[in-house]
């Protein structure tokens, strides 16, 4: 009856339906679980939940999810190290990896799909031969924004670079680009914060041979760079130009208005959870790596080289 069944007439299924509202009946979803041996919840791991980058990405999971009766269950992979097994206990259908996994987390990944699917979306770790992925090409991405900077005329570009694999993948792209050109590339570590972004800019941006542009590892790093241009009394673009990566809102803002590459981020959400509702329908074939051809978008923060 509360399936849709065909062999139900319209009419009885109405007076069911008018009773059941009638007494407030609620379907009981745990009783229906044991039946199923589903529990219609899809497990969602996310690395830092202090990131913009993820809103746009649970955008595009979210309704697909939803559009065949699933709903996310979330979990900090930050702050919960054993994230993926703790889901895995609670029985959940599948499970989405989103961004950057901790050593822990691709440690029971491995282990847990196994048993259950696996989609890491938006990241290149952990790259696991049981586990599906869909993220977009970094190196594309820090190549596009490099080439945007030496098209400008810029030759003093340096790149304030991400942790992980993925910005492993952004500083090589960088470097690429820059050696294609014969330029001296020039990186610092950092990661994904605005604090490290400003504080490396802080030691960057000093001295006679300073760079004349700044290639940041993404959205929150690039307005650390900017917050430090802005102490340093630098004019952004006149002295300095700044890309950031991810085109975050931050990005979009017309006070900042940031110069950076669009991942995709939505579309690589609305793919992870067509991968992973595929693979609960029963598709068998060997999990692949799925990557989305990022786009640049220029805005005010970038411009030619200083005369």
């Amino acid at each position: 009856m509360l399936k849709n069944s065909p062999h139900v007439s319209d009419e009885r299924r109405s007076a069911v339906l008018a009773a059941m509202a009638e007494l407030g009946y609620r379907p009981d979803p745990i009783a229906r679980s044991l039946t199923e041996r589903r529990t219609r919840t899809i497990g969602v791991v996310v690395d830092d939940l202090a990131n913009p980058w993820y809103v746009g990405l649970l955008q595009g999971l979210r309704p697909v999810l939803h559009e065949h009766g699933l709903r996310p269950l979330l979990a900090d992979g930050r702050t919960e190290p054993d994230a993926v097994e703790a889901l895995s206990d609670l029985r959940v259908d599948g499970m989405v990896v989103v961004g950057t996994a901790t050593p822990t987390a691709i440690v029971q990944a491995r282990s847990v799909s196994a048993a259950l699917p696996i989609v890491v979306a938006g990241t290149r770790e952990p790259l696991l031969s049981t586990v599906d992925l869909v993220a977009n090409d970094d190196d594309a991405g820090a190549r596009a924004a490099t080439r945007h900077l030496i098209g400008l005329g810029h030759r003093r570009i340096a790149h304030v670079a991400g942790e992980g694999e993925v910005g492993r993948i952004r500083l090589a792209g960088y470097e690429g680009e820059m050696a294609r050109a014969g330029l001296t590339a020039r990186s610092v570590p950092g990661d994904w914060t605005e604090a490290t972004g400003h504080a490396r800019a802080r030691e960057i941006l000093v001295g006679p041979d300073r760079p004349t542009a700044v290639l940041a590892a993404n959205d929150l790093s690039a307005i650390g760079v900017l917050t430090a241009a802005d102490e340093l009394g630098l004019d952004v673009p006149g002295d300095l130009s700044i890309v950031g990566y991810d085109d975050t809102f931050f990005a979009r803002m017309q006070r900042l208005s940031l110069s950076t590459i669009d991942p995709r981020t939505v579309e690589i959400g609305r793919a992870a959870g067509e991968v992973l509702t595929g693979r609960l329908d029963g598709d068998a074939a060997t999990p692949t790596m799925r990557l989305l051809a990022p786009r640049l978008v220029v805005r005010r923060s970038t411009g030619p080289v200083p005369v």
